[in-house]
């Protein structure tokens, strides 16, 4: 981990926020339990047991491994429907082959991103190559589901494969820190993934004992979760760690910082941060299902069991 870097961010782009700028405060710390989904692969369930207030507009996130297969044990999920938000698959180490019902679908690896907008529905499958379940092998990526506002939950389902190549790299003012921008903007700097709801997503990689501050958008929330390494987060140094999500209070900017001694398994401090517009609507989330109420949730059921939200492709 990352697949996608530089050998020297000072040749990057910087970024940092205005002198002055009033910094987050941390609201909460929480750790992620441990699960498992699909056919058994393992995951970190980021949000649980965190206020939705504090995630609108995003609705969960998985950290799927990170795991050392042995052959024979990679898994995936089986096909599954889903309707009223949009999934985004980040895969940080291995291979994951994306297929759904619209047409959408191909192969993400190292660094690469699927972007599903699953709109008025459809059905998806998520596997791991032949070759990855023969010979086994490192596996570690993120899924996050992002709600979609009233007027967009049954807009036509839509596929974007954001390749790693395409993600905008941008570094701190100390070149101390290697920003990721997947999707939204930061400081003027646009990433490629195109949203229906307005958010920003970044991996970020911190150097021992760097310091990172971004400018955060007053009017979006602000998240960050560890994915390797330990650190702290806000302008008071609360530290988390890896499996730990921090929820920020409100200002115009996010601070992490790494701590001078990372574990031997990990060279950097490894983040996630995440921002977003709240919808501040009614939500009803139910298994595969994300609406506004519980007749809508209902509807979607009916539709998915009459074979509506499509057919499952032929191999």
């Amino acid at each position: 981990m990352p697949a996608v870097t530089v050998e020297n961010p000072l040749t990057l782009p910087r970024v940092s926020a205005p002198a002055g700028a009033p910094q987050r405060p941390v609201l909460y710390v929480g750790t992620a339990p441990a699960g498992f989904e699909g056919e058994g692969f393992p995951v970190r369930r980021a949000f649980a047991g965190i206020n939705y207030k504090y995630l609108d507009p995003f609705i969960m996130m998985d950290q799927m491994g990170e795991v050392d297969y042995a052959a024979g044990e990679p898994k995936g999920t089986p096909w599954h429907p889903h309707r009223g938000f949009e999934t985004v698959t980040y895969i940080i180490d291995g291979t994951f082959i994306h297929r759904d019902s619209h047409g959408g679908g191909g192969v993400i690896t190292d660094g690469d991103t699927q972007w599903m907008t699953a709109g008025s529905g459809l059905l998806h499958i998520e596997t791991p190559p032949e070759e990855l379940v023969t010979s086994g092998g490192l596996f570690h990526g993120l899924q996050l589901w992002v709600n979609l506002p009233r007027e967009d939950k049954m807009i036509a389902p839509k596929y974007q494969d954001i390749r790693g190549g395409s993600v905008r790299l941008l570094a701190s003012e100390d070149g101390g820190s290697l920003v990721r921008l997947i999707a939204g903007d930061v400081a003027g700097h646009e990433g490629p993934g195109a949203t229906h709801t307005p958010i920003t997503m970044i991996h970020a990689s911190v150097s021992p004992g760097a310091e990172l501050t971004l400018p955060w958008r007053t009017d979006f929330n602000a998240l960050a979760y560890g994915l390797a390494g330990h650190g702290s987060a806000g302008a008071e140094g609360r530290p988390f760690a890896m499996g730990q999500t921090v929820v920020f209070g409100q200002g115009d900017s996010v601070t992490i910082r790494a701590d001078r001694k990372q574990e031997s398994r990990t060279e950097n401090f490894e983040v996630v941060l995440l921002g977003g517009l709240p919808i501040r609507e009614p939500m009803q989330h139910y298994g595969p299902f994300v609406m506004n109420t519980h007749a809508e949730l209902a509807q979607a059921f009916d539709d998915y069991q009459a074979g509506r939200l499509g057919v499952i492709p032929a191999a």
